[in-house]
């Protein structure tokens, strides 16, 4: 009983996140408008759109190849990538994170803890990008005095972590030691994450390769730029005249609410998320949330597809997967 009470609380939060959020979509929202809203849409525009998030996939899987160091092959790297969105569709607690570290690992004959940090650092820095993508556009958007200083504080705080990120990088051995001392006194720390915390600051040589860095970078900000573009197009499809700060605001905003607790695939937050960004800039509820359904409905088609490809080609299913994590937690 109190296992499932355990696991009750972990899942619950998302539960009634994911729940509250659609039912305020559906209380606030005109569904003959929001239909409307659709089928109006540019359709010409929403298929450019997908064939540009398929251009953002395959960069995206040369990024977290170059944190890689190159140590597994692009066709393992993509694959596994897009396995890793297909489990965060379906399964909770971001499961696709653990288990495309498990995936390529077996794949491409790497340690779960080489490839663990990698991921990490990509879902950092994919939080410091989004973080300055929403406050560039937010003055623009909230044009409230005291929003650029607000904007700064909060970009502050996201360079201190990256600094903090290098820092450790930098000095990762001191900080072992540090580590290893407190572990003498509590040596629970040590069983909960000795072993992380020395592949993880491994992981980090990213930050103190000033080349592997600077090649990891140029791709991250090309990811990033293709990413606006896509939404760009996105917008374009349902609004006559967008401007490019809706999709940076709307692209920042729905970036933070696919990383809050929700049901499987951010569900019900990301759309309300984005709507609710949307509705500001533009004052169309019904609209907004057309381009947040579809912009979701890309996400899972994209990668979905490709990810269950993948998954048959290998011989595996979305269930044998889950089981292989989830014995591998208990362990």
């Amino acid at each position: 009983m109190s296992k499932l009470w355990k696991s009750t609380r972990r899942w619950l939060p998302g539960v009634v996140i994911s729940l509250a959020a659609i039912a305020a979509i559906l209380y606030f929202v005109d569904l003959h408008r929001l239909a409307e809203a659709i089928r109006s849409a540019d359709y010409r525009l929403l298929l450019a759109a997908i064939a540009i998030s398929l251009v953002w996939l395959a960069v995206r899987g040369v990024v977290w190849r170059t944190l890689l160091q190159n140590k597994a092959s692009y066709k393992q790297v993509f694959f596994t990538l897009c396995e890793g969105y297909l489990l965060n569709n379906f399964f909770p607690f971001r499961l696709g994170e653990v288990g495309r570290a498990f995936l390529l690992g077996r794949k491409a004959n790497l340690g779960f803890m080489q490839v663990l940090p990698t991921i990490v650092i990509e879902r950092v820095l994919d939080l410091a990008f989004s973080a300055a993508i929403l406050l560039s556009a937010l003055p623009f958007v909230v044009g409230a005095a005291g929003a650029e200083k607000v904007a700064f504080v909060v970009g502050g705080l996201v360079i201190l972590g990256l600094v903090v990120l290098y820092l450790l990088a930098r000095y990762r051995e001191w900080t072992m030691r540090q580590f290893d001392h407190l572990s003498t006194r509590w040596p629970v720390l040590l069983r909960l994450g000795g072993n992380f915390l020395a592949s993880f600051f491994s992981g980090l040589a990213v930050l103190t390769d000033g080349w592997l860095f600077v090649r990891f970078m140029f791709w991250m900000t090309l990811n990033w730029a293709i990413a606006i573009g896509q939404f760009y197009l996105t917008l374009a499809a349902f609004f006559p005249t967008p401007k490019l700060v809706w999709a940076l605001f709307g692209l920042g905003a729905a970036a933070f609410g696919g990383a809050i607790p929700s049901l499987p695939g951010a569900v019900g937050t990301y759309e309300g998320a984005l709507s609710g960004a949307l509705t500001l800039v533009s004052g169309d509820q019904s609209t907004a949330l057309a381009v947040a359904l579809i912009a979701h409905l890309f996400n899972y088609l994209v990668t979905g597809v490709i990810g269950v490809y993948a998954l048959s080609t290998e011989g595996e299913t979305l269930m044998g997967i889950y089981r292989q994590l989830r014995k591998r937690q208990e362990e």
